[in-house]
């Protein structure tokens, strides 16, 4: 029976990582994946150029029922310390927006810095390998490999959560956690566009493509972001962020114009240019297909300013404000960006990832009930878990 110091489960962002940090400390390291690529979550990611970290992370831009779970790997292993690998491997990268870091060539550049990190701190790295069962064996566990045993003092698990399962995405992180007693969150989509209702996909199909910036607001969340209109429904990163707080049943309200003061404004105009119209202004601000259709859903006339009365101008303000609708769902798993939810931190170690009642089992990165918010947030958690995990073994 081949014997390792640390067999990890899942060649993903946080699997790798806490692979090199291990294999540096002389450890005997095999990260095993039933995929035929590592990273492939990584190589997809960003439209393909991987936001692979954001310099204002903290705590505070996670979800997780024990919000405080996230703070000391994150304050041990910080954006800084993963930019300068990046660096180190003359990777260049790009802000495309405060803090959000993406490669300026390609996220194959990323999981190329990971693997050669691995192979230099002498990881061996097994693909399109399947693990069967995973045993506790004394003070170590055993699994089965491709049907065969191997011994190893420690397993890490670092499966990833259910979505996007066209690249591999499955429940085996939860089954696990589940067989050796740890409980597991109720998990669902998240960071996903939504969808609407037949007679919603028929109105907003002329406005296929649109994208304009607003403030998404949906719980207890709000977010200044762009929004997308597609064939199916609403998209682009501020119903992603919106998507994290909501429901079945919820609405998710948004404010078009968030930088104008609609009701001064429109107050101001109607004396200075009475005979500009409602539609004429509106078209001005936002795109003209797009304020057509909110004058037609809203039911105003597209009138002379003169003509609207200052309850008339409040109705304007607060349907440009507060436009609300109830989505008839999400895209799902197939296109989520993470899983919120996962394996119930109560259980498991902040400082070692290792889970409190069998301290040679490891849980790390999206598995786990930790979910960060849209723009980098993500890969910072497989970081900082992942090293906190490798030093700790």
């Amino acid at each position: 029976m081949k014997t390792y110091d640390v067999v990890i489960i899942g060649a993903g962002a946080a699997g790798l990582m806490c692979a090199l940090t291990a294999g540096y400390r002389g450890l005997r390291v095999r990260v095993v994946d039933h995929a035929s690529k590592a990273g492939k979550k990584i190589l997809m990611s960003g439209g393909g150029r991987c936001n692979f970290t954001n310099l204002a992370t903290t705590p505070a831009h996670f979800f997780s029922r024990n919000p405080h779970f996230s703070i000391s790997a994150l304050k041990r292993y910080t954006p800084h310390h993963f930019v300068e690998l990046v660096e180190r491997h003359g990777v260049e990268y790009v802000e495309k927006a405060p803090g959000q870091l993406f490669c300026a060539q390609s996220a194959k550049e990323i999981v190329s810095l990971l693997l050669t990190e691995c192979e230099w701190a002498g990881v061996e790295v097994s693909l399109s390998t399947t693990v069967g069962r995973v045993e506790r064996l004394g003070e170590g566990m055993q699994l089965e490999i491709d049907g065969r045993g191997v011994a190893a003092g420690a397993v890490v698990v670092a499966t990833g959560g259910l979505s996007v399962p066209t690249l591999g995405a499955s429940g085996f992180g939860y089954d696990l956690a589940r067989q050796f007693g740890l409980a597991v969150t109720e998990t669902r989509a998240a960071l996903v566009p939504f969808t609407v209702t037949s007679q919603w996909k028929a109105s907003l199909a002329s406005l296929s493509g649109l994208s304009c910036p607003v403030v998404a607001s949906c719980g207890d969340g709000a977010y200044r972001e762009p929004l997308l209109f597609t064939h199916r429904g609403l998209s682009g990163p501020a119903m992603l962020q919106a998507s994290s707080h909501w429901l079945p049943g919820m609405p998710v309200a948004i404010d078009w114009l968030p930088s104008t003061p609609v009701a001064e404004t429109l107050a101001d105009l109607r004396r200075r240019v009475p005979r500009r119209r409602l539609g004429s202004w509106l078209g001005e601000l936002l795109p003209k297909r797009l304020s057509q259709a909110l004058i037609e859903w809203q039911g105003w006339q597209d009138r002379p300013l003169a003509e609207l009365s200052n309850a008339d101008i409040d109705a304007v303000a607060s349907g440009l404000g507060a436009w609300q609708f109830k989505p008839a769902g999400t895209e799902g798993w197939r296109t989520a960006e993470v899983t919120m939810g996962g394996v119930d931190t109560a259980a498991v170690s902040s400082k070692t990832f290792a889970v409190d009642a069998l301290p040679q089992l490891y849980f790390i990165g999206e598995v786990l009930d930790v979910t960060g918010q849209l723009g980098g947030f993500n890969f910072q958690w497989a970081w900082s878990s992942g090293v906190a995990c490798g030093q700790a073994i």
